[in-house]
């Protein structure tokens, strides 16, 4: 059940016993009780005047009159107090009467009465009544006696209304803690989230989208030490755009950076989840294959990539290179790359000379 749907006696966890323990604690008689209840009439005859009075005290403190603003909470406030006054000299201080008063302590809270302010309304709100009861009440009724069941009424009023007071801050620091809870953990989130897309700009190339040199030789170090460990093959593919130079020389640079994001998309579509595709620099890439021999780049990953270049305009001719370490012998990654540098220039010039 959600607190809303508690009243604050529940929400609090006020029991019976409870009541007649802090009653016990405050020296309230059953006697005293009935020497409030005898006096109720005395009180009631003049209610009026009692609460006039008080709230023409009240409103004399400017505190006071700006939380209470208005006329009309003023004249609702008149009734409140009618009827608190009359509870306190109904001679019941039961479950009721208890949730009563926690709800005003919880309502001073929420409008913004200071506890200082409160102290000082019951202070006025008893010299009232204790005013009254020495004008009013016969002697036969023991006046005294009256007031000093009074005051220790009004004790155990306040004593629950700054209970709703420490129960409202306790809530509050409660909530401020799980909102700023849910905003460290909202923003470490972010961080972590921020963190992730500068260590991937870190590691990609802005114009294509492809990982970037730095981060060449440290992938394939490490790609080539799981191979190494599995007794797989690795494959390195070279690649290079033809005549590029001449495109940014003829075409202008625009036209350039187009053919390079072409190219990407089409190694990074024709390539495996497992592979790893850089720009290496210029209008260089580099393919990093694991567990995969050359026979299968040359066929396979060769295939899919013409037909992903084929498909857009102007399809960019390469030259590939390719070279394989492994699963018996392994070159070192200085090696690896040489090697495919090599063979990529050999595709060039067998292009060129139109014998490859």
């Amino acid at each position: 059940m959600k607190n809303t749907e508690k009243s604050l006696i529940q929400q609090m966890r006020i029991t019976d016993f409870e009541i007649t323990s802090r009653k016990s604690l405050f020296s309230i008689s059953a006697k005293d009780a009935e020497r409030l209840k005898k006096a109720k009439p005395y009180i009631e005859a003049d209610l009026n005047s009692i609460v006039e009075t008080f709230y023409k005290y009240q409103t004399e403190v400017p505190d006071i009159a700006l939380l209470i603003g208005d006329a009309d909470t003023l004249s609702r406030l008149h009734n409140a107090q009618k009827a608190y006054i009359s509870d306190l000299f109904s001679g019941y201080y039961d479950i009721e009467y208890v949730n009563n008063r926690l709800r005003i302590g919880m309502v001073h809270k929420r409008i913004g009465v200071e506890p200082k302010l409160y102290l000082a309304a019951i202070l006025t709100l008893k010299q009232l009544l204790i005013t009254h009861i020495k004008d009013s009440v016969p002697a036969e009724d023991d006046p005294g006696a009256v007031i000093t069941a009074l005051e220790k009424l009004l004790m155990l009023d306040v004593s629950l209304v700054f209970d709703t007071y420490i129960r409202s801050l306790i809530s509050e620091i409660e909530i401020a803690k799980d909102k700023s809870e849910q905003y460290a953990s909202a923003l470490e989130e972010k961080v972590k989230e921020r963190t992730k897309q500068l260590e991937l700009l870190s590691r990609t190339d802005p114009l294509t989208g492809l990982l970037n040199r730095q981060h060449f030789d440290e992938i394939l170090t490490q790609v080539l030490r799981a191979a190494q460990r599995r007794n797989e093959p690795l494959t390195v593919a070279y690649v290079d755009i033809n005549d590029f130079k001449n495109i940014n020389d003829t075409q202008g640079h625009r036209q350039g950076d187009e053919i390079l994001q072409r190219v990407a998309r089409g190694l990074k579509s024709s390539s495996r989840t497992d592979d790893f595709c850089f720009r290496y620099g210029g209008d260089e890439f580099c393919i990093i294959m694991p567990n995969c021999i050359k026979q299968e780049a040359t066929n396979a990953w060769e295939k899919r990539l013409s037909e992903a270049l084929v498909q857009q305009p102007d399809n960019p001719k390469l030259s590939i290179g390719y070279a394989q370490t492994g699963p018996d012998d392994y070159m070192t990654p200085e090696q690896l790359l040489q090697l495919a540098d090599e063979e990529m220039y050999r595709s060039k010039k067998l292009a060129k000379t139109g014998t490859g």
